[in-house]
């Protein structure tokens, strides 16, 4: 039996020409969610390629074989560059606090690389059970003064996990970014029943993981939610005017909110005449380095 009714649906998965879709959740619909789809020949996207996370309108639904045609794809909110990913909601920036060792000014790129994606960003330390109480604290502290509330993770405290799955459950479509060997595939491994993801011992030389994941595929996590499972989300590089660079820091645009105004609007907050802002902050000092380095490492756009 083929339907011909359209209906709207989510890639959760691509391989070559062919795509995964699970139909948008329906009390309506009756029938198998998950069909194997490609794009209908007479379909011009405008040389817009359709990726995992793009929302997509089915047609020619064969209930027999559970495949479909994709006729149209739906206006996205943002892309990822690497990998690959459509409509994301939340990053979660994913570092442990030993093995490897917490390394600030690593912590500080991830999280400005993914700030520019105008989505919630999030902060997890994980492997808090290797170090002490007072110093869990005392990085709880120092996060919450960048702007985050970071999330501790502890292998003898179950409740703490539990308590991340609930918020991720209450998110559109959320991925975990982070430097190797930090525990993002165990992280996975134990969000996403039967997932099995292997994962790699940290280098003894490098102190750093390897990475395990090859492709990128969307999990159900609950009504609506869903969880991406990618290959080597890293570091994404700057593409913003330079004099923007402040929105991406919290403890900036914290104090713009609150009535701070340069002399000059196009301030960058270094040594600008009439800068009026308050520069006593930990993260003052990477806000510099990035800007001094923008043209070789960061590739951010001077301003006019």
């Amino acid at each position: 039996m083929t339907i011909y009714k359209k209906y709207k649906g989510l890639v959760i998965k691509k391989f070559n020409e062919f795509y995964l879709v699970e139909l948008n959740k329906d009390k309506n619909i009756d029938f198998k969610k998950i069909f194997l789809c490609k794009i209908k020949k007479s379909v011009n996207f405008r040389n817009q390629f359709v990726f995992v996370g793009d929302e997509v309108i089915l047609n020619q639904i064969d209930l027999k074989s559970k495949r479909a045609s994709i006729e149209s794809l739906v206006e996205r909110n943002n892309l990822l560059e690497r990998p690959s990913v459509a409509n994301i909601s939340n990053i979660y920036v994913i570092c442990s606090v030993e093995e490897p060792k917490l390394n600030l000014s690593q912590v500080n790129k991830f999280l400005i690389s993914s700030e520019q994606m105008g989505v919630e960003v999030s902060l997890v330390l994980t492997k808090c059970d290797l170090i002490t109480e007072q110093k869990r604290l005392f990085l709880i502290d120092k996060f919450q003064k960048w702007g985050y509330c970071p999330i501790t993770l502890n292998l003898n405290n179950p409740d703490n996990f539990t308590n991340f799955l609930t918020e991720l459950k209450e998110k559109k479509c959320s991925i975990f970014t982070g430097p190797s060997g930090v525990g993002k595939t165990t992280l996975l491994n134990k969000i996403i029943p039967g997932l099995n993801k292997t994962t790699a011992p940290v280098s003894s030389k490098i102190k750093r993981g390897k990475n395990t994941t090859r492709n990128v595929e969307l999990f159900s996590l609950s009504n609506n939610s869903y969880i991406v499972d990618s290959p080597g989300f890293n570091i994404q590089k700057l593409k913003i005017n330079i004099s923007e660079l402040s929105s991406l820091y919290p403890e900036i645009y914290k104090q713009i909110d609150e009535g701070i105004i340069c002399k000059f609007r196009n301030c960058l907050h270094l040594n600008d005449e009439g800068c009026k802002l308050n520069k006593n902050f930990e993260r003052y000092v990477f806000y510099k380095e990035m800007i001094e380095l923008s043209k070789s490492h960061y590739c951010l756009i001077q301003g006019d």
